[in-house]
């Protein structure tokens, strides 16, 4: 059904366009608090999809042939970002089954009982009691959460009160409202060891995405720099082979990195890094600034024309 158009916007060899798709989460069940991420059966369809439609292809693979001039017609890479459990709980197995494969993007610092400073505020905003809470050392006043809109925006508020604050203080923050209302950090969000090495045993790509997701824009040279090579060093010991590919936390160009971060990425031995920027690769784009879109549609029309509308903004 998708093939034609698709195959007139992505054409193979050198006129190629390269579609990478970027996702964080694959959920069990429906939760009102998180619904831009899919549950697995939306997932599975979408995989499915790709598999019947388009050419998924391993990142660093799809890359090589989009530069060699040798990639095939509606190709495709998936990509996850951040290390979540559910990346191989629940997505794994139906990669494997749909014939998929994916890159996985991991921040070191959360693996094995982390929690990053989001899932600290969606998990305590989760548990609050109905009622009117007092956010004014957020710099938010009093908010309702009544409903899950509530909920929600409140969330919404929270996170961007404090997705630009300095690393540390981020974190402490987070931490510091969970305290309040005598929440805990939840321990099992983020993967271990030991399923980061089962992506990497079952052909799934490894790839960079620093120690502790600090906007790289808002960090101090040094810290970017460490936290680039730090997350590349521990995964490249954790899995046994080199790690090549990297994401720019939240990834947006001129927002959260610079052109000197794009540099620390390529000093630190990564040959390709991908950005939160939609539109499709083309053959001149800087393989260290690839872009990627992130596929909200909940039903196989949509979607497929969203991977329409995305391939015809090419970089």
């Amino acid at each position: 059904m998708l093939r034609v158009p698709l195959s007139m916007l992505s054409p193979q060899g050198w006129r190629a366009r390269l579609t990478i798709l970027a996702y964080h989460r694959v959920l069990a069940d429906p939760d009102p608090l998180r619904p831009e991420d899919p549950v697995a059966e939306t997932f599975r369809w979408q995989m499915r999809l790709l598999a019947r439609e388009m050419n998924p292809l391993p990142l660093d693979e799809a890359i090589e042939r989009l530069q060699e001039g040798r990639l095939p017609a509606r190709a495709v890479a998936v990509t996850f970002d951040d290390g979540y459990a559910d990346n191989a709980e629940i997505a794994l197995p139906i990669l494997r089954e749909e014939g998929v494969p994916a890159t996985v993007f991991i921040a070191t610092g959360y693996l094995n009982g982390g929690c990053m400073f989001n899932d600290m505020l969606i998990e305590t905003v989760r548990q609050i009691p109905s009622m009117a809470v007092d956010l004014t050392p957020e710099g938010l006043g009093t908010r309702s959460l009544e409903s899950v809109a509530q909920r929600r925006a409140t969330i919404h508020a929270l996170i961007g009160a404090l997705k630009y604050r300095p690393l540390a203080e981020r974190s402490r923050r987070a931490e510091a409202l969970g305290a309040r209302f005598g929440i805990t950090p939840p321990s099992d969000l983020m993967m271990t060891d030991a399923q980061v090495r089962e992506l990497a045993d079952a052909g799934m790509g490894i790839g960079g995405h620093t120690v502790l997701h600090p906007i790289l824009a808002e960090t101090d040279a040094e810290t970017a720099r460490q936290e680039i090579a730090e997350g590349k060093a521990e995964l490249e010991a954790l899995v046994g082979r080199p790690v090549r590919l990297f994401a720019y936390p939240n990834g947006r160009p001129g927002k959260d990195y610079a052109p000197e971060h794009v540099e620390m990425v390529r000093a630190s031995g990564f040959d390709a890094a991908v950005s939160t920027m939609a539109g499709a690769a083309g053959r001149d784009t800087d393989p260290l600034q690839l872009p990627r879109f992130t596929p909200w549609d909940r039903t196989p029309l949509r979607f497929g024309l969203r991977l329409a509308r995305n391939l015809a903004s090419a970089h």
